[in-house]
Protein backbone atom coordinates (compact mmCIF):
# COMPACT_ATOMS: atom_id res chain seq x y z
CA UNK A 1 0.00 0.00 0.00
CA UNK A 2 1.57 3.11 -1.30
CA UNK A 3 1.65 5.37 1.87
CA UNK A 4 1.60 8.39 0.36
CA UNK A 5 -1.55 8.24 -2.10
CA UNK A 6 -4.25 10.47 -1.38
CA UNK A 7 -3.94 14.14 -0.37
CA UNK A 8 -3.86 12.95 3.41
CA UNK A 9 -0.69 10.74 2.36
CA UNK A 10 1.05 13.34 0.12
CA UNK A 11 1.19 15.97 3.37
CA UNK A 12 2.62 13.05 5.30
CA UNK A 13 4.96 12.18 2.98
CA UNK A 14 5.99 15.57 3.08
CA UNK A 15 6.62 16.28 6.24
CA UNK A 16 8.48 12.86 6.84
CA UNK A 17 10.76 14.02 3.91
CA UNK A 18 11.21 17.55 5.55
CA UNK A 19 11.81 16.15 9.23
CA UNK A 20 14.35 13.45 7.72
CA UNK A 21 16.18 15.49 4.61
CA UNK A 22 18.23 17.62 7.34
CA UNK A 23 19.64 14.37 8.91
CA UNK A 24 20.32 13.27 5.14
CA UNK A 25 21.58 16.61 4.40
CA UNK A 26 24.29 16.19 7.35
CA UNK A 27 25.15 12.62 6.06
CA UNK A 28 25.86 14.18 2.48
CA UNK A 29 28.25 16.52 3.78
CA UNK A 30 29.94 14.53 6.21
CA UNK A 31 30.32 12.26 3.50
CA UNK A 32 31.83 14.96 0.98
CA UNK A 33 34.04 16.12 3.82
CA UNK A 34 35.55 12.86 4.63
CA UNK A 35 36.54 12.67 0.89
CA UNK A 36 38.28 15.44 0.83
CA UNK A 37 41.92 13.78 1.48
CA UNK A 38 41.64 11.18 -0.83
CA UNK A 39 40.75 13.44 -3.77
CA UNK A 40 44.07 15.44 -2.73
CA UNK A 41 46.13 12.27 -2.14
CA UNK A 42 44.91 11.17 -5.75
CA UNK A 43 44.95 14.23 -7.59
CA UNK A 44 48.59 14.74 -6.57
CA UNK A 45 48.89 18.09 -6.71
CA UNK A 46 51.06 20.31 -5.02
CA UNK A 47 48.98 21.35 -1.65
CA UNK A 48 48.34 25.02 -2.92
CA UNK A 49 47.08 24.38 -6.83
CA UNK A 50 45.11 21.63 -5.11
CA UNK A 51 43.23 24.14 -2.67
CA UNK A 52 43.37 26.41 -6.02
CA UNK A 53 41.32 24.57 -7.98
CA UNK A 54 39.03 23.53 -5.35
CA UNK A 55 37.51 26.87 -4.33
CA UNK A 56 37.95 28.57 -7.51
CA UNK A 57 36.05 25.87 -9.10
CA UNK A 58 33.60 25.73 -6.31
CA UNK A 59 33.50 29.53 -6.67
CA UNK A 60 32.90 29.71 -10.45
CA UNK A 61 30.00 27.21 -9.77
CA UNK A 62 28.18 28.97 -7.34
CA UNK A 63 28.37 32.34 -9.20
CA UNK A 64 24.83 32.61 -10.60
CA UNK A 65 23.00 31.36 -7.11
CA UNK A 66 25.41 34.04 -5.00
CA UNK A 67 24.55 36.67 -7.63
CA UNK A 68 20.58 35.82 -7.18
CA UNK A 69 20.37 35.65 -3.69
CA UNK A 70 22.21 38.45 -3.55
CA UNK A 71 19.58 40.10 -5.82
CA UNK A 72 16.83 39.26 -3.70
CA UNK A 73 18.56 40.54 -0.70
CA UNK A 74 19.50 43.68 -2.07
CA UNK A 75 15.66 44.05 -3.45
CA UNK A 76 14.31 43.41 0.18
CA UNK A 77 16.21 45.14 2.02
CA UNK A 78 16.15 48.27 -0.23
CA UNK A 79 17.30 52.11 0.80
CA UNK A 80 18.65 50.44 4.07
CA UNK A 81 21.40 49.18 1.92
CA UNK A 82 22.76 52.51 1.17
CA UNK A 83 25.53 54.83 2.95
CA UNK A 84 29.06 56.20 2.68
CA UNK A 85 30.34 52.76 4.38
CA UNK A 86 29.05 50.35 1.74
CA UNK A 87 30.44 48.69 -1.25
CA UNK A 88 27.88 47.57 -3.48
CA UNK A 89 25.39 47.64 -1.40
CA UNK A 90 27.31 45.46 1.74
CA UNK A 91 29.08 47.00 4.84
CA UNK A 92 32.65 47.66 3.67
CA UNK A 93 33.69 46.30 7.35
CA UNK A 94 31.77 43.01 6.89
CA UNK A 95 33.00 42.56 3.14
CA UNK A 96 36.59 42.98 4.39
CA UNK A 97 35.88 40.41 6.96
CA UNK A 98 34.95 37.74 4.13
CA UNK A 99 38.25 38.35 2.41
CA UNK A 100 39.85 38.04 5.32
CA UNK A 101 38.21 34.64 6.30
CA UNK A 102 39.57 33.36 2.55
CA UNK A 103 42.52 34.55 3.25
CA UNK A 104 43.22 32.24 6.47
CA UNK A 105 41.24 29.44 4.69
CA UNK A 106 43.76 29.49 1.68
CA UNK A 107 46.40 29.11 4.54
CA UNK A 108 44.39 26.42 5.87
CA UNK A 109 44.30 24.63 2.18
CA UNK A 110 47.78 25.20 1.62
CA UNK A 111 49.19 23.65 4.86
CA UNK A 112 46.26 20.60 4.99
CA UNK A 113 46.82 19.35 1.56
CA UNK A 114 50.37 19.29 1.70
CA UNK A 115 50.12 17.51 4.94
CA UNK A 116 48.30 14.86 3.69
CA UNK A 117 51.26 13.72 1.50
CA UNK A 118 53.69 14.16 4.40
CA UNK A 119 51.58 12.19 6.93
CA UNK A 120 48.20 9.63 6.68
CA UNK A 121 45.32 11.12 5.81
CA UNK A 122 43.40 9.64 8.89
CA UNK A 123 46.16 12.21 11.25
CA UNK A 124 45.79 15.14 8.42
CA UNK A 125 42.04 15.18 9.13
CA UNK A 126 42.00 14.83 12.72
CA UNK A 127 44.66 17.20 13.62
CA UNK A 128 43.28 19.81 10.99
CA UNK A 129 39.36 19.48 12.73
CA UNK A 130 40.98 20.45 15.72
CA UNK A 131 39.29 24.30 14.68
CA UNK A 132 37.07 24.20 17.76
CA UNK A 133 40.02 24.32 20.42
CA UNK A 134 41.42 27.43 18.23
CA UNK A 135 38.19 29.16 18.07
CA UNK A 136 37.65 29.19 21.53
CA UNK A 137 41.55 30.43 22.12
CA UNK A 138 40.48 33.31 19.72
CA UNK A 139 37.64 34.43 21.13
CA UNK A 140 39.59 34.27 24.45
CA UNK A 141 42.20 36.43 23.72
CA UNK A 142 40.55 38.39 20.50
CA UNK A 143 36.93 38.85 22.27
CA UNK A 144 37.47 38.67 25.91
CA UNK A 145 35.44 35.84 26.24
CA UNK A 146 35.68 34.33 29.46
CA UNK A 147 36.48 30.71 29.79
CA UNK A 148 35.83 28.24 32.16
CA UNK A 149 37.53 24.86 34.10
CA UNK A 150 35.53 22.98 31.19
CA UNK A 151 37.31 24.52 28.52
CA UNK A 152 41.05 23.81 29.91
CA UNK A 153 39.91 20.20 30.79
CA UNK A 154 39.06 19.85 27.21
CA UNK A 155 41.87 21.79 25.77
CA UNK A 156 44.51 19.56 28.12
CA UNK A 157 42.68 16.35 27.11
CA UNK A 158 42.80 16.62 23.22
CA UNK A 159 46.68 18.62 23.59
CA UNK A 160 47.36 15.53 25.47
CA UNK A 161 45.65 13.30 22.01
CA UNK A 162 47.74 15.58 19.61
CA UNK A 163 51.04 14.96 21.44
CA UNK A 164 50.75 11.50 21.80
CA UNK A 165 50.06 11.27 17.72
CA UNK A 166 52.81 13.88 17.04
CA UNK A 167 54.99 11.82 19.40
CA UNK A 168 54.62 8.43 17.77
CA UNK A 169 54.34 9.60 14.56
CA UNK A 170 57.97 11.74 15.16
CA UNK A 171 59.34 8.81 16.53
CA UNK A 172 58.61 6.54 13.62
CA UNK A 173 59.52 8.82 11.08
CA UNK A 174 60.57 12.16 11.13
CA UNK A 175 58.26 13.58 7.93
CA UNK A 176 55.56 12.65 9.74
CA UNK A 177 55.79 14.24 12.21
CA UNK A 178 56.04 17.45 10.38
CA UNK A 179 52.96 16.26 8.39
CA UNK A 180 51.13 16.23 11.42
CA UNK A 181 52.54 19.51 12.74
CA UNK A 182 51.19 21.08 9.33
CA UNK A 183 47.81 19.20 9.72
CA UNK A 184 48.06 21.07 13.19
CA UNK A 185 48.59 24.61 11.67
CA UNK A 186 46.12 24.20 9.21
CA UNK A 187 44.04 23.93 12.21
CA UNK A 188 44.81 26.32 13.35
CA UNK A 189 44.07 28.80 10.22
CA UNK A 190 40.55 27.38 10.23
CA UNK A 191 40.20 28.31 13.47
CA UNK A 192 40.83 32.06 12.46
CA UNK A 193 39.05 31.48 9.37
CA UNK A 194 35.95 30.33 11.55
CA UNK A 195 36.28 33.41 13.65
CA UNK A 196 36.46 35.73 10.74
CA UNK A 197 33.56 34.37 9.18
CA UNK A 198 31.24 34.80 12.44
CA UNK A 199 32.36 38.54 12.42
CA UNK A 200 31.59 38.49 8.59
CA UNK A 201 28.07 36.92 8.90
CA UNK A 202 26.85 39.42 11.42
CA UNK A 203 25.87 41.79 7.91
CA UNK A 204 26.15 39.35 5.30
CA UNK A 205 24.51 36.54 4.45
CA UNK A 206 25.96 33.07 4.77
CA UNK A 207 26.18 32.44 1.09
CA UNK A 208 27.53 35.82 -0.27
CA UNK A 209 30.10 35.44 2.88
CA UNK A 210 31.32 31.60 1.60
CA UNK A 211 31.38 33.07 -1.97
CA UNK A 212 33.92 36.25 -1.17
CA UNK A 213 35.97 34.01 1.09
CA UNK A 214 36.47 31.73 -1.79
CA UNK A 215 37.09 34.28 -4.08
CA UNK A 216 39.80 35.72 -1.95
CA UNK A 217 41.19 31.94 -1.02
CA UNK A 218 41.47 31.73 -4.91
CA UNK A 219 43.56 34.57 -5.11
CA UNK A 220 45.47 33.77 -2.31
CA UNK A 221 46.43 30.73 -3.24
CA UNK A 222 47.27 31.71 -6.65
CA UNK A 223 49.55 33.88 -5.40
CA UNK A 224 51.29 30.98 -3.24
CA UNK A 225 51.61 28.53 -5.73
CA UNK A 226 53.31 31.08 -7.90
CA UNK A 227 55.33 32.15 -5.18
CA UNK A 228 56.19 28.94 -4.61
CA UNK A 229 56.48 28.26 -8.42
CA UNK A 230 54.35 25.48 -8.49
CA UNK A 231 52.97 25.30 -11.66
CA UNK A 232 48.82 25.81 -12.66
CA UNK A 233 48.59 23.68 -15.57
CA UNK A 234 50.24 20.70 -17.23
CA UNK A 235 48.73 17.78 -15.27
CA UNK A 236 47.05 15.03 -16.13
CA UNK A 237 43.52 14.42 -16.91
CA UNK A 238 42.87 12.24 -14.06
CA UNK A 239 44.05 15.18 -11.46
CA UNK A 240 42.27 17.63 -13.11
CA UNK A 241 38.77 14.75 -12.83
CA UNK A 242 39.97 14.68 -8.95
CA UNK A 243 40.48 18.48 -8.15
CA UNK A 244 36.96 18.98 -9.81
CA UNK A 245 35.61 16.19 -7.61
CA UNK A 246 37.27 18.09 -4.74
CA UNK A 247 35.62 21.18 -5.63
CA UNK A 248 31.64 19.77 -6.25
CA UNK A 249 31.73 17.05 -3.73
CA UNK A 250 34.04 18.96 -0.51
CA UNK A 251 33.82 22.02 -1.48
CA UNK A 252 29.73 22.69 -2.66
CA UNK A 253 28.21 20.10 -1.67
CA UNK A 254 29.84 18.95 1.73
CA UNK A 255 29.93 22.66 2.88
CA UNK A 256 26.12 23.36 1.84
CA UNK A 257 25.11 20.28 2.43
CA UNK A 258 26.44 21.15 6.65
CA UNK A 259 25.18 24.51 6.24
CA UNK A 260 21.82 23.16 5.22
CA UNK A 261 21.51 20.92 8.51
CA UNK A 262 22.73 23.53 10.42
CA UNK A 263 19.92 25.59 9.90
CA UNK A 264 17.34 22.55 10.71
CA UNK A 265 18.91 20.64 13.49
CA UNK A 266 20.24 22.06 17.08
CA UNK A 267 23.89 22.04 17.11
CA UNK A 268 23.93 19.49 19.70
CA UNK A 269 23.19 17.16 16.84
CA UNK A 270 25.19 18.61 14.18
CA UNK A 271 28.34 19.08 16.26
CA UNK A 272 28.92 15.90 17.73
CA UNK A 273 28.36 14.40 14.22
CA UNK A 274 30.85 16.42 12.77
CA UNK A 275 33.14 14.65 14.95
CA UNK A 276 32.40 11.51 12.70
CA UNK A 277 34.11 13.37 9.58
CA UNK A 278 37.95 11.79 11.19
CA UNK A 279 36.80 8.47 11.69
CA UNK A 280 34.86 8.17 8.81
CA UNK A 281 38.26 9.13 6.94
CA UNK A 282 40.51 7.16 8.87
CA UNK A 283 38.36 3.90 8.19
CA UNK A 284 37.89 4.59 4.76
CA UNK A 285 41.44 5.15 4.46
CA UNK A 286 42.16 1.37 4.98
CA UNK A 287 40.68 -0.03 1.92
CA UNK A 288 41.27 2.84 0.14
CA UNK A 289 45.06 3.72 0.59
CA UNK A 290 46.07 0.53 2.56
CA UNK A 291 46.86 2.88 5.59
CA UNK A 292 46.98 0.86 8.88
CA UNK A 293 46.48 2.54 12.19
CA UNK A 294 48.68 1.96 15.05
CA UNK A 295 47.55 1.84 18.85
CA UNK A 296 49.06 5.91 18.84
CA UNK A 297 46.78 6.65 16.78
CA UNK A 298 43.79 5.42 18.07
CA UNK A 299 44.72 6.43 21.31
CA UNK A 300 45.52 9.59 20.27
CA UNK A 301 42.62 9.99 18.11
CA UNK A 302 40.31 8.89 20.66
CA UNK A 303 42.02 11.71 23.14
CA UNK A 304 41.38 14.51 20.76
CA UNK A 305 38.08 13.51 19.63
CA UNK A 306 37.21 13.22 23.59
CA UNK A 307 38.49 16.96 24.21
CA UNK A 308 36.35 17.95 21.52
CA UNK A 309 33.41 16.76 22.20
CA UNK A 310 33.83 18.01 25.94
CA UNK A 311 34.48 21.35 24.57
CA UNK A 312 31.54 21.73 22.24
CA UNK A 313 29.26 20.26 25.02
CA UNK A 314 30.66 22.49 26.92
CA UNK A 315 30.44 26.01 25.36
CA UNK A 316 26.28 24.58 24.21
CA UNK A 317 25.02 24.92 28.05
CA UNK A 318 27.27 28.13 28.62
CA UNK A 319 26.02 29.26 25.50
Amino acid sequence: MDICAGPSGVVACRDMAARWLPYLALAIGLGGLGFTGFFVRWAGAPGPVAGFYRVTIAALVMALPVAEQTRREKARQGDSLHGPNRLIGFSQRHLLLAVLAGVFFAGDLAAWNTSVFMTNVANATLLGNTAPIWVSLGALLLFKEKLGPGFWASLGLAMLGAVVILGGDFVAHPTLGLGDLLATVAGVFYGAFLLATQRAREGLGALLTWWVAACASGVMLLLISLALRQPITGYSSATYLYLIAAALVSQVAGYISVSYALGHLPASIVSPALLGQPVLTALLAIPLLHESLGWGQVVGGLLVLGGIALLLRHRSTTA
